[in-house]
Formats: C-alpha cells, sequence, structure tokens
C-alpha cells in the first residue's frame, strides 16, 4: 500500500515538477513553447533548481518572464556554489528584497562564474573607491555590469580626467559607464562632441557633470548638437552648462518649442521667449510650459498658438514611422 501511494504522489515528468512547484498549466505551457526541450529535463536536477528559486523567494510568474528573456536559464547549472554564492548576495544586497529584484532583474546573477567574474568585478569596483551601497544600486540599473565591465590604464585616466571625487553623486555613474563602454565607444563619443569646438578636457568635464551622456547615441548627440548650434544659434558651450539639451526630445520638446517661440515673436505679444527665458522654458513641464506661454493670452490667441504648437508637434523625423522594434527578451 505505501508503495502505491508513492507511486501516485510521485512527479511523472517535469511539468508535473512544475505543477507542484505553484507554475499554473497556462504558466507550464508558456515555459515549454519556450523550451521545449524542458520536457526531457531530469525531475531530479529540476527539483533541486527550482529549490534554489523557492529560497531566494522567485514565484511561477516571474519564473516565466525569466524563461521568456533566458531560456536556457534552468538547463545552467545554477546550482554549482549556489550556497556560497546565495550568501555572497545575500550580504552584498543587503536584504532578500532586493536580491530578488535584482535576479529577477538579471537571472545571469546566478549563471556567471562565481570566482572567476563576479567576485574580482565587484573587488574592482571597491578598490575605485565605489561602496557596495552605492554599487547596489548600479547593479540594478546596470544588469550589464559584470560581465561588461573592464577597466586599464586609459580608463582610469578618463575617470580621473572627469574631475570627479569618489565623495561626489556622480562618482558612481562615472566609473560604472566608463567601464562598461568600450574603448572605441568612448573614443568616437569624445570625437564627435570635438565637433562642436570642445576640447578634450571640456568633453570630460561634461562626462563629469552628467555621466549618462556617455548613454547617447552619436546620431541623437549630432541632431540636437546642429540644431542648438545651427537653427536656435545658441554657442556651442552652453550646452556645457545645460547638458539637458543633449537629452531632451528633438521632435517633441525643443523644435516645437523653439518654433512658437518664433511665432510669438512674430505675432509682437508678451511674454516671449527669448534669452535665458528660452532655456527656461525648454525645461518645464509640458503642463506648466503651455500654462505660461499659450493659455496665459486671450482665447483667440490662446487657440492659434496651441494649434501652431500641437501642428509642430505632429512633424515627425523622417522615416521615424518606419522603424522597427527587433528588441526580444530583455533590453540588455
Amino acid at each position: 500500500m505505501i508503495e502505491i501511494l508513492d507511486g501516485i504522489d510521485k512527479p511523472k515528468d517535469s511539468a508535473d515538477i512544475l505543477r507542484k512547484w505553484g507554475c499554473s498549466n497556462d504558466d507550464i505551457s508558456k515555459i515549454f513553447m519556450r523550451r521545449p526541450s524542458l520536457h526531457k529535463m531530469d525531475i531530479k536536477i529540476l527539483q533541486s533548481k527550482l529549490e534554489i528559486l523557492t529560497d531566494l523567494g522567485i514565484i511561477s510568474s516571474d519564473l516565466v518572464k525569466i524563461i521568456h528573456c533566458r531560456p536556457r536559464f534552468l538547463n545552467c547549472r545554477i546550482n554549482l556554489w549556489s550556497n556560497e554564492r546565495l550568501e555572497y548576495f545575500r550580504t552584498l544586497f543587503g536584504s532578500k528584497e532586493i536580491l530578488l529584484k535584482a535576479i529577477v532583474r538579471n537571472p545571469s546573477l546566478l549563471t556567471y562564474d562565481f570566482h572567476n567574474k563576479i567576485k574580482p568585478i565587484i573587488a574592482i569596483y571597491e578598490k575605485l573607491g565605489v561602496s557596495r551601497r552605492d554599487l547596489i544600486p548600479m547593479l540594478l540599473s546596470r544588469p550589464t555590469l559584470i560581465p561588461r565591465t573592464t577597466l586599464d590604464s586609459e580608463k582610469l585616466d578618463y575617470i580621473s580626467r572627469t574631475g570627479v571625487s569618489q565623495e561626489s553623486r556622480m562618482y558612481k555613474h562615472v566609473v560604472t559607464l566608463l567601464a562598461i563602454s568600450r574603448i572605441e565607444t568612448i573614443r568616437e563619443k569624445v570625437m564627435n562632441l570635438e565637433k562642436y569646438g570642445f576640447s578634450e578636457d571640456e568633453v570630460f568635464k561634461l562626462f563629469g557633470r552628467s555621466p549618462l551622456v556617455l548613454t547617447l547615441s552619436i546620431d541623437k548627440v549630432q541632431r540636437n548638437m546642429t540644431y542648438v548650434v545651427g537653427t536656435m544659434k545658441l554657442p556651442a558651450n552652453v550646452v556645457l552648462l545645460n547638458p539637458f539639451l543633449l537629452f531632451f526630445n528633438l521632435e517633441a520638446i525643443i523644435k516645437p518649442r523653439f518654433l512658437l517661440a518664433g511665432k510669438i515673436e512674430g505675432m509682437g505679444i508678451v511674454p516671449q521667449i527669448k534669452g535665458p527665458a528660452m532655456l527656461r522654458a525648454l525645461r518645464m513641464s509640458e503642463k506648466r510650459f503651455i500654462a505660461a506661454f499659450i493659455t496665459c493670452h486671450s482665447e483667440d490667441v490662446g487657440n492659434e498658438l496651441i494649434t501652431f504648437y500641437k501642428n509642430a508637434k505632429c512633424v515627425k523625423r523622417l522615416a521615424e514611422s518606419s522603424k522597427k522594434n527587433l528588441s526580444k527578451g530583455f533590453p540588455f
């Protein structure tokens, strides 16, 4: 009788294991559709890996997301050095909740080489003066931090040339962004800004003041700089003090508001958007901008201005509508 009962309770295949673990039939269907070979996976190995995930607090909905974007996840040796790895991560992240968030965001934390990749990279950042408290937000916001980090004498020179001290809040951003960027990419982005009259030192100071400039594509920087310098007739060095001019969307914010400024000037009404007021107007939220320069006028003038502004915002970049999003899975 005991043998019969054991046979009834014993899982027959991986689907049974997943079902007992908490996956619904729909979850199991999605997992197998993304990774059909899991049908034939050894149930004991699968069960041991699911126990590790349970210990981390991962639930069925998290597993579906992970498998969708990392189909081979359960085929990887996540049980290798699992106890030592998880103990290290618990100490690093400080809480089970933050660790869970980090792993769901980047499941590869459980698959990277623990002794030859994870621990040495963390040690490098600590040696550079990035505390663990500062490093955790970087690991969460930049999941490729561990596999992409490389530091040599040239990158260390770049970090020092930004002029950012270790006490600065920008320091962790400067160090991590330069560490994960390819040398060739950094050089290309520096040369791109040098074309507008900046010296190399000025470019690195800009990176220190606004490290996220390093994340902008060369094309975006070129388009924004060309419009700011060529059409708005502002001096190039205004960008050094106002880096938002590189970040803001050209078609949705900068161009429509500049065109509206010209419209207001042509109508001879006040308040006008000139000089320092132009930079303030660009930084305003949409609601505040409309209230400050459009709805403050009479109804007829306001209607004319809002119609002009909306039409200016509708002008799209050439071939923008034909772009296709080919990204699948995680964006990294």
